[in-house]
């Protein structure tokens, strides 16, 4: 077995999908079942929660670098356009959208928060369209500060105005 050279370094911003943004701090070895595995140390900073992952997993579990400025413009773009809400029952929605928010994908965590927000005249929302809502909006959220380097108050105005903007 051949080592490849991790593409992943200490002090570097991840993208883990079901938990989003996160920093690896270390890269560590533990023994697991009488083998030597190396492990990412990635800390979720904002859970408060801390995530061990087998580096030769990594890009398997779908860990990725953060998005580029280009990938965080089209979800910019994603974010302008019209909401595309299927006439599906929804919970099959909600299985959909679920399924977005922990693909890792920016720009299908973008498709959800364009879809589900809403203007102050629209109806209200229920409570799980609201947690999906709230759920993608806080991913997209921080992926966007990590990328931009600012702080998520910048990021979530950037977004918030965005969305706004679209109705007018």
């Amino acid at each position: 077995m051949t080592k490849k050279k991790n593409e992943f370094s200490p002090d570097q911003f991840v993208v883990y999908p079901a938990h989003g943004v996160g920093k690896i701090v270390s890269v560590e070895t533990q023994e697991v079942a009488g083998f030597e595995l190396e492990m990412f140390v990635i800390a979720f900073e904002k859970d408060k929660m801390t995530l061990r992952v087998p580096t030769h997993k990594a890009t398997d579990v779908g860990m990725r670098a953060l998005a580029t400025p280009d990938v965080v413009n089209h979800a910019l773009k994603t974010l302008r356009g019209k909401a595309k809400v299927k006439k599906a029952m929804w919970s099959r929605r909600a299985q959909e959208y679920e399924q977005k928010i922990n693909s890792g994908d920016l720009i299908a965590i973008a498709e959800v928060v364009r879809d589900l927000h809403r203007q102050d005249d629209q109806r209200e929302q229920s409570y799980s369209e609201r947690q999906l809502y709230e759920a993608a909006l806080e991913r997209l959220t921080r992926e966007f500060a990590a990328v931009a380097g600012d702080d998520e108050n910048a990021a979530a105005a950037q977004i918030g105005s965005v969305l706004v903007g679209r109705a007018a």
